[in-house]
């Protein structure tokens, strides 16, 4: 099952997806700030950040009482409320959207807990389809080199011990990542997504990254004399540091 046709939006949705320690995040950063100096009104959401779901799902992970479907349910419900709280009206606006993670991550990692992946792709039926949905590639062993490098410890849904894949958590987490990675590979192919080689340079990346982004922003909206934040909030488009993105030149909406 696809997800809900995205024709009907002036505005343009870019997401990053991959696996702990693939440098998605980073890149995601590098590609709102550029468009941000170019002018154009960028709002940004990232995973499990709903403030509806949040406080939940720190209860359930403090207490370790989350099964493999109420932890879908969770997220599902997460990312049900930045969908039309956050990202339709920003793309009915006409502005952009960068998401860091998106469905394709619960496909992934549910999916890895055992939850049925026909199921997973029916309950997030009602998400718009990304304009471009990236997918940073990167080796196990090097992920796992980047994220375990001088880490005190790794949390108990983190390193996949909910799945008794190993008593040790950095080896129960080595695991998990890997069944994720595979499970992405699978993913990449469904849906189409831009694989970018995460092992080539940070700046041969975002080169990469722009070269593609650049076709999809003729005629998006742009900032007005009153600037970036004036514009976010007549547009009434609300996200991650929409109060002080503007002030301190970093993510804005």
């Amino acid at each position: 099952m696809g997800l809900r046709r995205n024709d009907r939006f002036p505005g343009r949705l870019f997401i990053v997806e991959g696996i702990d320690g693939s440098g998605k995040s980073t890149q995601l950063d590098l590609l709102h700030k550029w468009l941000v100096s170019l002018g154009y009104l960028v709002v940004f959401s990232e995973w499990n950040s709903s403030p509806i779901v949040k406080s939940t799902t720190n209860r359930g992970k403090k207490r370790r009482s989350l099964t493999p479907m109420t932890f879908s349910l969770i997220h599902a419900a997460d990312f049900a409320s930045r969908i039309n709280a956050q990202i339709i009206p920003a793309l009915e606006a006409g502005a952009i959207v960068l998401a860091d993670r998106y469905a394709y991550t619960a496909f992934a990692r549910d999916a890895v807990r055992g939850v049925s992946r026909d199921w997973l792709r029916h309950l997030y039926s009602f998400a718009v389809k990304p304009h471009i949905a990236f997918y940073f590639d990167v080796p196990l062993d090097e992920s796992l080199r980047r994220i375990l490098t001088g880490r005190p410890e790794l949390k108990y849904y983190e390193a996949g011990l909910d799945l008794a894949l190993s008593d040790d958590p950095y080896e129960s987490f080595r695991l998990f990542q890997g069944k994720i990675h595979d499970e992405y590979d699978q993913i990449v192919r469904e849906f189409n997504l831009v694989r970018i080689d995460a092992t080539e340079n940070l700046i041969r990346q975002q080169q990469v990254v722009r070269e593609i982004v650049a076709p999809h922003l003729n005629g998006l909206m742009r900032a007005g004399n009153g600037g970036l934040q004036t514009a976010l909030q007549e547009a009434n488009l609300k996200g991650r540091y929409l109060s002080q993105g503007a002030q301190r030149g970093g993510p804005t909406g």
